[in-house]
């Protein structure tokens, strides 16, 4: 089916037909459609385009399909369709008659791609932060556990100074950092509403477009219908927050390579992400790292091909930008991928700490700290440099490493220096006087490693026995605030297995829970973290938790019942009517305090079923 027609006196050509039809990609942004034809619907009722109860009929002909999508998603790309929008469109008028037809109302392919687009690409970015965030605590968890281990710390890959191994892990953490903010600050550019923009001008109906954002999950609505249906840089975006982030994964692998080849033996990979040969049986090759390596040329091809399509685009919308998707579409699961790959790497890695010892302690690595010795002694350092080089020189010769020389040659070539030369040039002494913030020396490098599990103080996990009395607590304390969270203590030993919980340094601070319903619905339920823990982002943790064990257990949609729909609407869920809630949480509702003035809002989250199109790593070549 094509959206258009009535103007041609003939179909188009065969050939023609394939090069234009995107179905077979965009066919990934099927849930999105969907959704976004569902708050549509939603707003054309609310400007009397739609009745009620033709309202309704949409939902529920929308609310199928999404089944049947998220079912056998894969089966969509060779339907035959023009594109994703068609082919909703047929399937919703084959299930609701004519009635479909009028859901296009006011809308334009322009604008409902842009949205699709976004919703696809906000969903990715959440995915994607939550896995830097994993990296980040694997190589935090490295660094606690080789603290104190030694290591040579390499310029143009030659042996410079010695570090520790921690201050390597860390570096790589403040890498990820940045990606993590780079990618945080484009999600907030990509989280902007373009429906309601039409084809470039904007909608002739009064739609409150501020409203359907929020219906969305959008932080707004876009201020400009010329650049709603145009603009591309939240893909650009994007693509540098990959290319960027895969450059440090690139530079990740590169040393793990090296400090784990035959040469260097500082580290072991875990078997399960090396691979053998097919000729030499001794090989254990590092495949994981060199494959990260290998797709970070794919994820730079994709940035600069979309930078060329759009770099001379005159507005607003053009068939150039359907070239927008299959590079994006490519390059995030390939990210996402490389990101779970370098985690598994990290946690699998054992360190031959006796092995980077001897190789700090070699390559004349105190030779700086003996140039300061004799800064410290009234040489200026430019003098002190070429003395020091001069050591080096006899070190050579002798087969030795400078604090092997003995005092009599160190004085051939500077009288000044003493015996108190020694314990300067001592491995842990080059360590320990790099004190300033930064540096690699045991009590900077505490500090950073400290810093960094400060800012990710909470843990968030499903429950246990164990934790029923703090669950009790939480619950009781928001019931005296006002809240409805009724659970007996009983009802939460018997129903443990519903429950998640986050810690702030090994004390339990929040809780939540899923209700399965008999139909494969769920409810999130009891909701509540402890105010004064005073650490941010435990109650988003807590519903992404629970959004992941649904998708787990194969669940379709997750419902709650809430006062602060603002919250649940940034985390993806859309506003819902108590009409289409279970029996059973109606009759809930019923045992409410509040039943007759009640100030709940139903929301929901579709979920995507796990052979759908969610990012994974086995969907990357």
């Amino acid at each position: 089916m094509a959206l258009w027609g009535g103007r041609f006196s003939s179909g188009p050509d065969h050939a023609f037909k394939q090069f234009n039809d995107s179905l077979p990609f965009d066919y990934q942004m099927a849930e999105e459609d969907i959704i976004g034809s569902i708050a549509w619907a939603g707003a054309l009722q609310q400007v009397d385009v739609l009745t009620a109860q033709e309202h309704q009929k949409l939902v529920a002909g929308l609310n199928e399909l999404l089944n049947e999508v998220q079912q056998d998603p894969n089966a969509i790309a060779t339907a035959g369709d023009e594109d994703i929008h068609s082919y909703v469109e047929a399937k919703l008028i084959e299930k609701v008659g004519d009635l479909g037809k009028k859901l296009h109302t006011g809308r334009s392919r322009n604008d409902q791609v842009a949205t699709d687009f976004r919703l696809w690409s906000r969903k990715t970015a959440k995915q994607l932060l939550t896995a830097i965030a994993s990296l980040k605590q694997a190589l935090v968890t490295l660094a606690e556990k080789e603290f104190g281990t030694m290591l040579p710390g390499y310029t143009h890959l030659q042996r410079a100074q010695p570090v520790l191994f921690s201050h390597w892990c860390m570096a790589y953490f403040e890498m990820l950092e940045r990606d993590e903010a780079r990618l945080e600050s484009a999600l907030s550019r990509i989280n902007v509403c373009p429906l309601g923009s039409g084809a470039l001008a904007g909608t002739a109906y009064a739609i409150d477009r501020e409203q359907l954002a929020a219906n969305l999950g959008f932080d707004r609505a876009s201020r400009n219908s010329l650049d709603a249906v145009s603009d591309r840089d939240f893909v650009v975006e994007l693509l540098s927050c990959a290319s960027i982030s895969m450059m440090h994964l690139s530079r990740l692998a590169e040393d793990m390579i090296f400090y784990n080849s035959g040469e260097a033996g500082f580290i072991e990979l875990a078997d399960s992400v090396t691979s053998g040969s097919s000729l030499m049986p001794q090989k254990k090759n590092p495949d994981a790292l060199e494959l990260i390596r290998g797709k970070t040329g794919r994820v730079f091809g994709a940035f600069s091909a979309m930078m060329m399509t759009l770099k001379a685009l005159p507005l607003a919308y053009n068939k150039d930008m359907q070239e927008d998707k299959e590079g994006l579409f490519d390059a995030m699961p390939t990210w996402l991928a490389c990101i779970h790959m370098a985690e598994a790497c990290i946690k699998g890695v054992k360190v031959n700490a006796e092995k980077t010892k001897a190789a700090a302690q070699g390559g004349h690595a105190n030779a700086t700290e003996l140039a300061d010795y004799l800064v410290a002694k009234g040489i200026p350092f430019r003098e002190g440099h070429h003395i020091v080089g001069e050591l080096v020189q006899v070190a050579i010769s002798e087969g030795k490493n400078l604090e092997e020389l003995s005092l009599s040659q160190f004085k051939a070539v500077c009288d000044v220096i003493d015996d108190d030369v020694y314990p300067v040039l001592e491995l842990q002494a080059c360590l320990d006087a790099r004190l300033a913030l930064g540096g690699t020396s045991p009590m900077q490098v505490q500090l950073a490693i400290s810093n960094a599990k400060k800012n990710a103080e909470f843990t968030v996990r499903d429950a246990t026995l164990n934790d029923v009395e703090a669950i009790a607590e939480l619950i009781q304390y928001w019931a005296r605030e006002g809240e409805n969270l009724p659970r007996a203590k009983s009802d939460m030993i018997h129903s443990i297995n519903e429950f998640a919980v986050t810690e702030v340094n090994g004390k339990v601070t929040g809780c939540a829970s899923l209700y399965i319903y008999d139909t494969g619905l769920a409810e999130i339920r009891s909701l509540g973290v402890n105010p004064e823990s005073n650490v941010k982002g435990q109650g988003r943790a807590l519903v992404n938790h629970l959004i992941e064990k649904g998708g787990k257990l194969a669940l379709g949609r997750i419902i709650v019942l809430t006062r602060v729909p603002g919250f649940f609407s940034k985390l993806g869920f859309a506003d819902s009517h108590k009409s289409q809630l279970p029996e059973k949480v109606m009759k809930d509702c019923e045992l409410c305090l509040r039943k007759d003035n009640c100030d709940e809002v139903a929301m929901d989250y579709l979920i995507a079923r796990p052979n759908s199109l969610r990012i994974d790593c086995r969907n990357v070549a």
